[in-house]
């Protein structure tokens, strides 16, 4: 093969390449706009909700290891908060986020299933491991929702990844 047919066939994949994926660049925009209204409006309501003084985030912190912990994350966090603390709204909001999030996973990384113990190993687990606190698991439940939201917002890359 001449250096000439080899520049036109590097030329040619590279359009290829350009064309094929300005569809996908489109979606994967809109789905990011949505998802980053949807999460600024659900953090505005967390930003609402009392949480007792001094509540800090002890370590450690969830990973956002792409897509699929978003998505688990979202989940079990929302299992956790009680209805008794009155945020129906926000369950709402979380539950459809995390809906939303969840079919573009299943559209874009297929069926199969995500490493859950990756994304479950941090502050997720040890809450879960302390349902009895009904009340205190809830509150934290939300603040970590919160967080979780406040780093995909800031480094929405998370997403890309499946």
């Amino acid at each position: 093969m001449d250096c000439i047919t080899l520049a036109i066939l590097v030329s040619i994949s590279q359009v290829w390449g350009a064309v094929t994926a300005v569809p996908m660049s489109v979606e994967v925009i809109r789905m990011k706009a949505i998802v980053e209204a949807k999460s600024k409006q659900l953090v505005a309501r967390l930003n609402k909700i009392q949480v007792p003084p001094g509540m800090t985030l002890t370590p450690p912190a969830d990973r956002l290891d792409g897509l699929s912990s978003v998505v688990t994350l979202l989940d079990g966090y929302d299992k956790l908060i009680s209805d008794s603390l009155n945020v129906s709204q926000v369950k709402a909001e979380i539950s459809w986020l995390k809906s939303y999030l969840g079919q573009w996973k299943k559209g874009r990384c297929g069926e199969a299933k995500a490493n859950r113990t990756s994304a479950t190993g941090g502050a997720l687990q040890r809450l879960q491991s302390q349902r009895s606190f009904v009340l205190t698991v809830g509150i934290e439940a939300l603040v970590r929702v919160k967080d979780i939201l406040t780093r995909m917002l800031q480094n929405m890359e998370h997403l890309d990844k499946c």
